[in-house]
């Protein structure tokens, strides 16, 4: 693996991090907003921007997937013929 790929890798980990804990600060946001203003919480607003940081996350799996499977591909390897030892 290149220093290119490393640094992907690397930035794939931190966008990831940085959605998980966006995803978390949003549910503290949504929590406190609701508990101030009760049965005006703006429930399907909050639940449309969970859906977006579900969508940025599904995406960082799957560049991370893609990414994998280049990286085997380029050494060599089919990429559906290794497992992990956490698959199984």
């Amino acid at each position: 693996m290149g220093p290119a790929e490393r640094e992907a890798r690397k930035a794939l980990s931190r966008l990831r991090r940085a959605l998980e804990k966006s995803s978390r600060e949003l549910d503290s946001l949504a929590a406190a907003i609701r508990h101030a203003e009760g049965s005006d919480f703006p429930a399907d607003v909050y639940q449309e921007a969970r859906s977006h940081l579900q969508t940025l996350l599904a995406f960082t799996d799957q560049e991370s997937e893609r990414l994998d499977e280049k990286l085997l591909y380029a050494g060599g390897l089919e990429p559906g013929r290794v497992r992990r030892s956490s698959q199984r």
